[in-house]
C-alpha cells in the first residue's frame, strides 16, 4: 500500500490494487506494480505494470460502453493525487456481487485441470478428447468464488452461484459475462489476438438492481491473451499475460517447489523485463496506441 494522502481513507489492499474512499464518498482504485501468481505476491515488482493495467481497463471500458455500464468516473480528476496519476481511477461505489464471473472460449489453466479430472468445467460437460489450448464448441460461463487475500479462487458450478446470489442474478451474470466476452473476443481477433478466457467483477449502485462492470477489465492479469498466428493446441500457448511468470516459477530454473510451504523465489531481472514487455505489447497490439503516450 502506498502512503495515504490527506482526504483519503484506505479501505482495502488486494494482490495488486489498493482501494481508497474520498471524503465525499467516492472511490479511488490504485493499481500497483505488484504481481501475483499461485496466490503469492511476488518480488520484485514489474515496472509500469499498474499504469499498463489502468490504461487497458480504461480503453476496454470505452469499447464496451454499448454492452455494459461500468464504474469508471474519471482518470484525471483533481481528486486523484499526482503520485497516482496514470495508475488510478475515480470510481462509482458499488455493492459487489461475490462471484468471479469467468468466460472461457478455450481450454487452459484451471479449466484444463478440471476437464482432465472429470470431463467438465464448473459442471459444464465438454466433448471428450480436448487438449490444452483447444477452442471450445461455444464459450462457457465458469464462475468462481472470490477468495480473500492469500487464498485461492475456487471454480464452482452454476447451481452454486444460484444458491449464493439467487436465480435471477445468476442468469444475468451468465448472460452479461458471455456477451462481454463475445464482444471483446471479436475486437481482439481483429488485432490478431485470441482472448482465451477472462474474468469480470460486477456490482450494483445504491438503490439499483442493474449490474455494473467494476474492478479492472480485460487486462493481462485477468485474461489470457494468445497471439493468433502461434496458436497450436496440444501444449501451453505463448501469451501476453502473466503465464510467463507462472511458467518460470514452475520450471527447474526457479528451484521452487509449489507444493512446499516455502515462498516463491525473487524473479530474476530478465523475467521482470520480459514480463513488462509482454504487458506493454498486449496494450499496444490491442489498442493500437503507444504506451509511452498514456497520460503523457
Amino acid at each position: 500500500m502506498t502512503d495515504v494522502p490527506a482526504g483519503f481513507t484506505h479501505l482495502h489492499s488486494g494482490k495488486v490494487r489498493d482501494l481508497y474512499r474520498t471524503d465525499d464518498g467516492q472511490l479511488v482504485m490504485v493499481a500497483s506494480d505488484r504481481i501475483s501468481a499461485f496466490d503469492h505476491i511476488l518480488s520484485p515488482t514489474i515496472p509500469d505494470k499498474g499504469r499498463i493495467l489502468t490504461a487497458m481497463s480504461v480503453w476496454w471500458f470505452g469499447q464496451l460502453e454499448g454492452v455494459v455500464p461500468n464504474h469508471l468516473l474519471s482518470i484525471d480528476s483533481p481528486l486523484i493525487p499526482a503520485q497516482w496519476r496514470g495508475r488510478a481511477m475515480l470510481c462509482q461505489p458499488l455493492r459487489m456481487v461475490p462471484v468471479e464471473a469467468v468466460a472461457r472460449g478455450y481450454l487452459a489453466g484451471s479449466g484444463l485441470s478440471d476437464y482432465n479430472a472429470n470431463g467438465a468445467v464448473c459442471g459444464v460437460a465438454l466433448p471428450p478428447g480436448l487438449v490444452d489450448g483447444d477452442r471450445l464448441p461455444t464459450p462457457i460461463f465458469t464462475p468462481a468464488t472470490k477468495a480473500d487475500l492469500g487464498e485461492h479462487d475456487e471454480n464452482v458450478s452454476y447451481d452454486a452461484v444460484v444458491s449464493t446470489v439467487g436465480a435471477d442474478t445468476a442468469a444475468a451474470l451468465r448472460e452479461l459475462t458471455l456477451a462481454i466476452y463475445a464482444k471483446a473476443a471479436d475486437i481482439a481477433a481483429a488485432r490478431g489476438i485470441i482472448l482465451a478466457d477472462t474474468k469480470f467483477e460486477f456490482g450494483r449502485a445504491a438503490g439499483s438492481d442493474q449490474l455494473i462492470l467494476g474492478d479492472e477489465v480485460l487486462t493481462p492479469d485477468s485474461s489470457r491473451f494468445w497471439p493468433a498466428d502461434a496458436w497450436e493446441p496440444g501444449h501451453a500457448q505463448p501469451s501476453f499475460d502473466k503465464q510467463y511468470v507462472r511458467d518460470w516459477l514452475t520450471s527447474a530454473a526457479s528451484g521452487w517447489d509449489r507444493a512446499s510451504d516455502a515462498p516463491p523465489p525473487a524473479l530474476p531481472d530478465d523475467v521482470v523485463a520480459a514480463t513488462r514487455a509482454r504487458y506493454v505489447e498486449a496494450y499496444e497490439r490491442l489498442t493500437g496506441l503507444s504506451f509511452n503516450d498514456w497520460l503523457s
